[in-house]
């Protein structure tokens, strides 16, 4: 009796801990999908001065319009798009009327096509701030004789190219073509798999509900 006491409790337990991972999982995944909702909401708003979308009550993502003309020189990072595979991004200088000089993230091109040089007009351009810190232990250092990086790093970045360390990147097309196609922000990048997480954690409960029946049914049936 004292066995198939300690295997109900045990598995009781075990199975509660789990069911609750499992709940706790579910309620991560709604408060996941209600930030995810808010940044796409906020991906799309109406675009602010950079003045506004720098400021401290504005975070990452935040829509922004900026009126100026690029600069010269530009870098190339190597990407990887699911549906194409190797491309360069490439990152140019702006300058800013009565702001100064910014990062503009200005989109893909294939690895192997030039890069045209920096139209000299004056311009409009329409995209969201972002601040990506996507270099690791494992990423390499950026080739500068080759001008090829391997993660965008908006500081080293800024400094190479001279520009404060504010990168804005493109949602749409400018007026002038520059040979890129925009590459604009998403919430795609950012991970959700509480629903896999809360599955895996109510199947292992339910496995170890039958494993302890199976178990007390057992330890019943043995003889005494």
């Amino acid at each position: 009796m004292g066995r198939l006491l300690f295997l109900m409790t045990f598995g009781l337990i075990g199975a509660a801990i789990l069911i609750g991972l499992g709940v706790w999982q579910v309620q991560r995944l709604a408060w996941k999908q209600e930030l995810l909702a808010r940044i796409e909401t906020q991906i799309s708003g109406p675009p602010l001065t950079v003045n506004e979308a720098t400021e401290p009550t504005f975070q990452r993502y935040a829509p922004v319009a900026v009126t100026g003309s690029f600069g010269d020189g530009h870098i190339r990072m190597l990407a990887s798009r699911r549906t194409t595979g190797a491309v360069h991004r490439i990152i140019r200088p702006f300058e800013v009327a009565d702001f100064g000089p910014i990062l503009i993230d200005t989109g893909w091109l294939p690895n192997s096509a030039e890069v045209r040089g920096a139209p000299e007009v004056r311009l409009t351009v329409v995209g969201n701030l972002d601040n990506p810190n996507e270099a690791d232990n494992f990423t390499p250092a950026p080739d500068l004789d080759a001008n090829l990086w391997f993660a965008r790093d908006v500081p080293a970045m800024a400094e190479v190219l001279g520009t404060r360390p504010i990168m804005v990147v493109l949602r749409d097309a400018p007026e002038t073509d520059l040979g890129v196609t925009p590459w604009p922000v998403d919430t795609a990048g950012i991970p959700n798999d509480h629903l896999q997480y809360a599955i895996t954690w109510f199947s292992l409960a339910a496995i170890w509900v039958l494993m302890t029946t199976y178990f007390v049914l057992r330890t019943n049936r043995s003889p005494r």
